[in-house]
Order: structure tokens, then sequence, then C-alpha cells
């Protein structure tokens, strides 16, 4: 963390990877408001809370404004992707929809970076970000695959599409089973919350929809399993591993 409104000014002016800010909404200042400003522009979520939150972080003097530094690097989606294919590979992503819950993050970090993926897409707001819990929820996973934070899920997959990606979204209620579906050329993975499940717009920019079969008294798997079981299919196709 670093809290204080100069300590704040200073990270953000360095280009430093910043998780988020969160200021108390009891700070109106103009100087205040022109720090969220740049926040946003810079791509930083700011999230205005009660002065009560910020205490929970810090007993000194904060000045009703802390910012969380983010472990890793966050690399540009259109960089990411640029990489995969100048080396000659076929990419393999995935993207959380509303996943908020570090410890998931973690996991499905760990079983992208077993199944070789090239990387791991986050929106800015509404998802859990890098932190040390989901590094070690990882096994390490998180210092070593790359990871790209987005200002919106669907500008992203917009953006896969017209990079050639087919895009995968894990929907319960699709008609396709995911071993039906072609997963050996570039491909999109989108997993949602296990709430809310995953956007009605996210949901009609996927190529295709895909379920895993469920037999159980319990009607869904666990996010990050549910992202295990499609990353290995993928690895199987790619393989070409029989069934």
């Amino acid at each position: 963390m670093a809290f204080g409104f100069h300590a704040v000014a200073e990270l953000l002016g360095s280009g430093a990877e910043i998780n988020k800010i969160m200021v108390a909404r009891e700070r109106r200042d103009e100087e205040v408001k022109a720090l969220q400003l740049q926040a946003r522009e810079a791509g930083v979520p700011v999230q205005e809370v009660p002065k009560e939150k910020l205490n929970t972080f810090t007993r000194k003097n904060h000045q009703g404004i802390i910012a969380f530094i983010s472990p890793v690097f966050y690399h540009p989606l259109e960089e990411l992707v640029a990489n995969i294919y100048e080396k000659g590979e076929t990419p393999l992503l995935v993207l959380l929809d509303r996943v908020t819950d570090v410890r998931n993050l973690g996991a499905i970090a760990r079983s992208a970076s077993c199944a070789n993926a090239h990387g791991l897409i986050l929106p800015m707001l509404n998802s859990a970000q890098v932190t040390g819990d989901a590094i070690k929820t990882s096994a390490g996973a998180l210092a070593s695959l790359p990871v790209s934070r987005v200002q919106t899920l669907n500008q992203a997959i917009d953006f896969l599409l017209e990079s050639g990606f087919s895009v995968v979204a894990a929907s319960e209620h699709a008609a396709e089973t995911y071993y039906q579906l072609d997963m050996t050329g570039p491909l999109a993975i989108v997993l949602g919350s296990e709430e809310d499940g995953l956007s009605p717009a996210t949901l009609r920019k996927a190529t295709h929809l895909a379920k895993i079969p469920v037999v159980g008294t319990v009607g869904s798997l666990n996010v990050s399993v549910a992202a295990g079981v499609l990353l290995f299919e993928a690895v199987r196709q790619r393989l070409a591993i029989p069934h």
C-alpha cells in the first residue's frame, strides 16, 4: 500500500502498476478530484468508500486516500496477442467476467499455467485483481503467467474476434457440450462468477457457448474447476490425444 495524498500522487505519476485507489467519500476537494481523474485516465480503478473502510487497512494518517500496488506487471492485451502470434504459437487465453474471489483467481491461474495458456484477461472493475493472496493460491503461477487488465471485457472480446479468435463462453444453458467444440485454433475461454454467471452482452458476443455436463445433485461446478475442465480439453485436442 501507499497512503496519503502526496505518496499516492507520486506513485501514480511514476507509472507504477496499481490495482486500485480507495478515496474517502469525505474528500471532496479539488486536489483529490484531479487525482481521481488522473487515475481513471491511467486506467486505474478508483473506489469511493467510507473513511472507516480505509481505517481497517491502516491507522496511520492516510488523509483519506490509499493506493494498492500490484505485485505483477499488467500486459497490454494488444501486445500480448501480437507476441503470441510472432512466436508462431496458437493462442490460448482465459477471460474472467465478474470473478471477485482472489482464491478462485489464483486457482484458475494455476490451471492456466499448467495448461500452458498464454495469459489471463481481467476487467478493471468488478473483478479480483492480482494480490499476494492470489499469487499464493496460484502456487506462484501468477508470477509468470501474463495478465492483462482491460477497460471492459466486451471490448477485449471484440479485439480478440478481430484477431481471429474463437470465443467460448462457459454456460450451463448452452446446447453444446465443451467436447463437441473445436479448440485447436486461437481460443479465448470466458468464465463468469458463480453468483451471476456471464453477462448477457458477453454471451451474445461469444462464438460458441459450451456446457459441462453435471449429473450430480449440485447444479454447477466451482468456476476454477470449470476452468480446468475446459483448459485441459483444449490441451487434449491440441495434443491430438484420443478420448
